[in-house]
């Protein structure tokens, strides 16, 4: 289904991401999540895509795995690194094939295991990759004829390669009018940097749906990887102190987080959040907490899984 169809039957839109499995053990891990994320019918599911081509070819067949054996609505990510127009027009052909509806257009991570010049890539920032995608739209390649819907990152807390705000939000905007349906945000814990985020969208005439990007902290280890993952996530004292009271428990460290996500989302409901997208990490536990915690009825009888 296209993301304004999803928009515009159902807000605000509740949604998952997964990252495509490395090893068969993973696999297995994530396959249970999917049976187990299933019965809630999110609107949509995320795939990630690994920089430098390490996981590429497991995000395609992820994504047609759940598009073809699942009743999920999967969203892959399409990235600007190490890719020339000719290899994301045959993504898009193949997604296009597979009656893929929507695509998440990022710049990418750099990639870390292999020698990188950015200045080879196709694409040099995401309002290319968007421009692309539009163009391809126009050629009637895709079964719906509006062609994919298009979604962009946005960044609650700024985007960690432009600390001048005002440049930031010009670049933003432009992003978003090369043809961006909706933004996800990357993941944040602070709901005053979402709301303000959401403000300065309005004053710079920005009026697409804003999904608010979640990630439970889990674990201590999780907790610091989120940090750099995140390029810089600012963590508030309330909850490091929580964590910090906690640190040494696993299971008390796993409901601090639950708890803290889940006030978050509460919050973020009260204030007409256009959807919340759940960060997974390939696991449903915390996810299912929080999700039977906000009380939202299921959108619709779910099929027995078919994973």
């Amino acid at each position: 289904m296209h993301i304004v169809d999803i928009m515009r039957e159902d807000s605000p839109t509740f949604s998952f991401e997964f990252f495509p499995p490395k090893t068969p053990a993973a696999a297995e891990t994530l396959y249970q999540t999917i049976r187990d994320l299933e019965s809630y019918m999110p609107h949509f599911v995320s795939v990630t895509y690994g920089a430098g081509g390490s996981t590429r070819d497991l995000t395609h067949h992820l994504v047609e795995r759940i598009q073809h054996t699942t009743k999920l609505d999967p969203i892959p990510h399409v990235t600007c690194v190490c890719h020339n127009e000719k290899e994301i027009e045959d993504i898009l052909v193949r997604y296009a094939k597979s009656a893929i509806g929507n695509i998440l257009a990022l710049g990418g991570d750099r990639p870390h295991d292999i020698p990188y010049d950015k200045s080879r890539d196709s694409f040099q920032h995401a309002i290319d990759l968007v421009k692309f995608i539009r163009r391809f739209n126009e050629s009637g390649a895709h079964p719906d004829p509006r062609g994919f819907g298009v979604g962009v990152a946005g960044f609650a807390e700024g985007h960690p390669a432009t600390p001048n705000r005002l440049i930031e939000m010009d670049h933003f905007k432009a992003k978003v009018d090369a043809g961006a349906d909706y933004i996800v945000t990357q993941l944040f814990f602070d709901n005053r940097d979402f709301f303000d985020f959401r403000e300065r969208c309005a004053l710079a005439d920005i009026h697409v749906p804003i999904i608010a990007g979640i990630m439970p902290v889990t674990s201590m280890s999780g907790f610091r990887r989120i940090a750099e993952l995140a390029g810089g996530a600012r963590f508030p004292a309330k909850l490091l102190r929580a964590l910090r009271r906690c640190e040494n428990d696993p299971e008390s460290v796993r409901r601090v987080g639950v708890h803290f996500a889940l006030e978050q989302c509460h919050d973020l409901l009260d204030n007409n959040v256009a959807g919340i997208h759940f960060y997974t990490l390939n696991r449903s536990d915390a996810t299912r907490v929080i999700f039977d915690s906000l009380g939202i009825p299921r959108r619709r009888n779910a099929q027995a899984p078919t994973v």
